[in-house]
């Protein structure tokens, strides 16, 4: 596999990828949002935009020990 690191914390994978990765740079410095909300809302408008992107999504977290 491939290990990658963003530049600025942020990666887009996928056919709405892009759009997903715009959105969340948009949204990226709202303090009053989560990672999570971020991500959620991110993936949300990429598949308003992206006929290849569904609104069904699952969020996975890592929980640190």
């Amino acid at each position: 596999g491939d290990v990658l690191e963003p530049e600025d914390s942020l990666i887009g994978i996928g056919s709405g990828g892009n759009y997903a990765l715009a959105a969340a740079r948009a949204l990226i410095d709202r303090d009053d949002m989560t990672a999570e909300e971020i991500a959620r809302r991110a993936l949300g408008i990429a598949a308003d935009i992206c006929v290849y992107t569904n609104n069904n999504i699952i969020v996975e977290k890592l929980e640190a020990k």
